[in-house]
């Protein structure tokens, strides 16, 4: 484990972490947000371990197959995710069955798993979606980095949060009538290069969710070879200064 107070910047401006942690809320959220990172950390030699929050049972996608006859969508975005990750090369995935959608009424259980698979892993730092509206405006996404970030407070952990560009943002939201947020890239520090290549081929192990037409594809188109972070390093707030779900307490 790294000595996670006095850390060197690697290749691209990432951290040089042993290991890392990414934290998400579904399956595919490693792939299709966090899959350029992932790729990126793990060429730069950081073992990869991803925490997946939901089975992602309330998608729109995928509920049945091509003869109408219903899917099992939990179980289908399961080995998803496990094919997924085999092809980004991920030390281990992890799933977790918390509610589709209900996440952010549930921040301490969520804490609670988070802090068993940092005892076990003993990462550097986490990797998450950055705070702010969860990068895509999903509740789910917010509330899963919400609790990445109270545990990486106790534990005094760092934590990357994978952003977008402001203007990235903007094209995505006005062509989607989607709800992504963005930042001034002078809040975006990191600006790593990446190979799509190993995230493409995670993507399409998602099967059930990455269809022709989706915002995902213009985003990517967007960004082309670069994606935007920031590293954070949470402190533990006072109950006073805490927000309703428990929240860290930002520098």
């Amino acid at each position: 484990m790294t000595d996670h107070h006095d850390l060197a910047p690697g290749d691209g401006g990432l951290p040089a972490w042993d290991s890392a942690l990414v934290v998400v809320a579904h399956p595919d959220d490693e792939s299709f947000g966090l899959g350029g990172v992932i790729d990126a950390l793990i060429r730069a030699g950081t073992e990869v371990t991803v925490l997946c929050l939901t089975a992602g049972e309330a998608s729109t996608l995928g509920s049945s197959d091509d003869n109408g006859t219903p899917a099992d969508l939990a179980a289908v975005r399961a080995a998803e995710l496990d094919d997924a990750a085999r092809r980004l090369g991920v030390r281990t995935s992890i799933l977790r069955k918390h509610p589709d959608g209900g996440l952010t009424d549930r921040i301490p259980e969520l804490v609670e798993d988070v802090t068993r698979v940092v005892d076990e892993v003993r990462p550097d730092g986490l990797v998450v979606f950055g705070l702010g509206g969860g990068v895509t405006g999903h509740p789910d996404h917010e509330a899963a980095s919400r609790a990445a970030m109270e545990v990486a407070a106790a534990a005094s952990l760092p934590v990357l949060e994978w952003c977008l560009p402001r203007q990235v943002a903007e094209v995505l939201n006005t062509e989607f009538g989607a709800a992504f947020t963005g930042f001034d890239t002078a809040e975006l520090p990191i600006t790593v290069r990446v190979d799509r290549d190993r995230q493409r081929r995670a993507i399409d192990a998602h099967v059930s969710q990455a269809v022709p037409g989706s915002v995902l594809w213009r985003r990517l188109e967007l960004l082309g070879d670069r994606e935007h972070l920031r590293l954070t390093r949470p402190r533990t707030s006072s109950p006073s200064s805490r927000g309703s779900r428990g929240g860290p307490l930002l520098p």
